[in-house]
């Protein structure tokens, strides 16, 4: 041992609770769970050895967040939040104190503790073989039905149990939102951290099923609070200003969002609909601010025009599907004229999909779409390819463009496609400006879902007539 590493070993025993760092001769504060923490410098996430090395180690290694002293302690709090002694009261309490120590953990120290939550309460690998080997010795025998209840259980995780005592404190549900939030960006570089990923992917889609949702209009009388919610999801057509709000929220508009009774005041989803007398083939007459209110006597068509999912730590579960068939029979109770509905919706792929499909100088023959004429044959050459991207390309089964994907993947069919739907900058950066309709037919929905799962996207006529 080096004299730094026994020097730095010694003051560790010396005063516990703080302990130097061996790394550019830097020292670190390392605060126990429950108390506070400084923030560290953004560094590399820690590699080389597991967790489990480091549990038995005495020093912490080059770039490593909490030491193995610390990192024991760590785990053996999150041991206690789960051990079954403790009442659920208990385990929540427990969880909350580990709850307000990650609070105030730096980014590499909250890593840490994902490692331990996902690499130290999986279930146990002897108990399912020994569970999977009676369940197939008892096939076709009346033990049959036992032993798959025991290996049912064997494949429990003591992680979800861990989950769960996090959701029992009040703010529990939030801190776990967020935590997945935190940790879906750093899958692809740190396979271990898969298992609590799908752990809380599981629960969540128990937790927030829409059975246990609540949908609600949105309104200008809504709390102020609530509305400014609606500035910071929208993720389709960016809010400008007051004003730009009140008319999304205006007599010939309406806006739904499902809530979740543990995140109270904060939407999962919400969709803003405007009610007109036909389907709209441009952003800009709905976004206008100065534009009269439509006639909701002659209201015909509802107008989904901007779908915004809220909770990054929600990803993977569910909610469109839902949202729009509980919206569909809320505005059809209201406004019984009413026979379409559809969307109003982006193309965000297309164009770098074209960069991969067509030659640079094919692409610079679309850079001012806007100018391009009725009977122009680059504007004609144009829709084919998205008329093709959007009817035909799909990837391991799905379609490739994001936004078509939600759609079809909740029942409905590409419609139409709308020349100059959106002419801002975005729309043309993104799409050349084009715009799609997608039509949800309540009677077809499901026939256009089993033609989607056969490799068939569900299109209308015009669409097809645009790639033929």
């Amino acid at each position: 041992m080096s004299p730094v590493d026994w020097i730095s070993r010694g003051v560790s025993l010396w005063r516990p609770g703080f302990e130097r760092k061996v790394a550019a001769g830097g020292a670190v504060r390392e605060p126990k769970p429950g108390a506070s923490s400084p923030t560290l410098a953004t560094q590399a996430w820690p590699g080389g050895r597991s967790t489990r090395e480091r549990l038995g180690a005495t020093l912490r290694r080059g770039q490593e967040a909490l030491s193995p002293r610390v990192l024991r302690r760590t785990l053996a709090e999150l041991q206690a939040i789960v051990d079954p002694r403790a009442s659920e009261v208990e385990g929540g309490r427990r969880a909350k104190a580990f709850a307000a120590w990650y609070k105030t953990a730096s980014a590499e120290e909250r890593r840490d503790a994902w490692l331990l939550m996902s690499e130290h309460f999986g279930p146990d690998p002897k108990k399912i073989g020994a569970a999977r080997e009676h369940y197939e010795a008892a096939q076709g025998t009346p033990e049959e039905g036992a032993a798959e209840i025991r290996l049912r259980r064997a494949l429990l995780s003591p992680r979800a149990r861990l989950m769960q005592r996090f959701a029992v404190f009040p703010e529990g549900m939030r801190f776990l939102v967020d935590l997945r939030a935190e940790l879906l960006p750093q899958l692809k570089s740190d396979k271990r951290l898969l298992p609590l990923d799908a752990e809380l992917e599981t629960l969540f889609s128990t937790w927030f099923d829409v059975a246990f949702l609540e949908l609600r209009r949105l309104s200008w009388d809504s709390p102020a609070s609530l509305i400014e919610k609606l500035i910071k999801y929208e993720a389709v057509h960016d809010i400008r200003s007051w004003a730009d709000l009140k008319n999304r929220l205006d007599s010939d508009r309406r806006c739904y969002g499902f809530f979740h009774p543990k995140l109270d005041g904060d939407p999962l989803i919400f969709v803003e609909v405007a009610l007109t007398d036909s389907i709209s083939d441009c952003i800009t007459p709905l976004l206008d601010e100065t534009a009269a209110a439509s006639d909701l006597t002659r209201a015909t068509t509802a107008i989904f025009y901007s779908i915004s999912n809220c909770q990054t730590g929600l990803r993977g579960v569910s909610f469109g599907d839902s949202l729009i068939k509980r919206v569909v029979e809320t505005l059809k109770e209201e406004f019984p004229k009413l026979r379409t509905f559809c969307t109003l919706s982006p193309i965000p792929g297309l164009r770098s999909w074209l960069a991969r499909q067509v030659p640079a100088e094919k692409l610079a023959t679309w850079d001012k779409p806007l100018e391009l004429g009725p009977k122009s044959p680059e504007r004609q050459e144009l829709l084919s390819w998205a008329a093709r991207y959007l009817g035909k390309e799909l990837q391991d089964g799905k379609p490739v463009d994001p936004v078509a994907r939600f759609h079809l993947g909740n029942g409905a069919r590409v419609e139409r496609l709308n020349w100059a739907g959106d002419p801002s900058p975005k729309g043309v950066k993104q799409s050349f400006g084009l715009m799609v309709n997608y039509l949800y037919d309540v009677r077809r929905l499901d026939k256009h879902r089993t033609l989607l799962s056969q490799g068939e996207i569900p299109i209308a006529g015009a669409i097809e007539d645009l790639y033929r």
